[in-house]
């Protein structure tokens, strides 16, 4: 079980609920070069199934749909799945700054209190898949130490699995 308040040290760290959905689409709409490259779209509708799915026999229960916020402001986004692919792995399916907060390191720096909370509590890799095309996202998880360890095909579309041991 993940503490979602550990995430960070810096930031607000709560649960995300359709509730949230506006705010969420409000955030991705200012990332528009992510969405050059991937499949879906911020809708409502599709943020509130974002907020929901997980990978085949994952139950919800181990799904973290979570806002990093500073005041009240919305500073990120960061889908995890605990113990996903295997029990000691952690999985992000998403994670997107606020593009009034880019620029100055905080991504990197929240991947790494993420990344030394989930050691703290047993994981020793974190994985995520990028989209093989998008340099923005290529560059900056490759920065914060993920290693490509395959490519992958989703509906035609060409995704690079990496992992980051912790």
């Amino acid at each position: 079980m993940i503490e979602v308040s550990k995430l960070s040290s810096r930031y607000t760290v709560r649960v995300l609920t359709e509730a949230d959905a506006d705010e969420v689409i409000a955030l991705c709409l200012g990332n528009p070069q992510y969405y050059e490259y991937a499949e879906a779209r911020p809708t409502r509708e599709q943020v509130v199934a974002d907020m929901r799915v997980t990978p085949p026999g994952v139950d919800g229960s181990r799904k973290y749909y979570v806002g990093l916020y500073e005041g009240g402001a919305l500073v990120a986004v960061m889908d995890i799945i605990d113990g996903y692919p295997a029990a000691a792995d952690a999985y992000i399916g998403f994670f997107m700054m606020n593009a009034a907060y880019q620029g100055r390191g905080l991504g990197s720096a929240l991947v790494g209190e993420t990344a030394a909370y989930l050691k703290s509590a047993g994981k020793t890799s974190l994985r995520l898949a990028i989209d093989r095309d998008n340099p923005q996202s290529n560059r900056f998880w490759k920065k914060n130490g993920f290693r490509v360890i395959k490519e992958v095909e989703r509906s035609g579309h060409a995704l690079l699995v990496a992992e980051r041991p912790l």
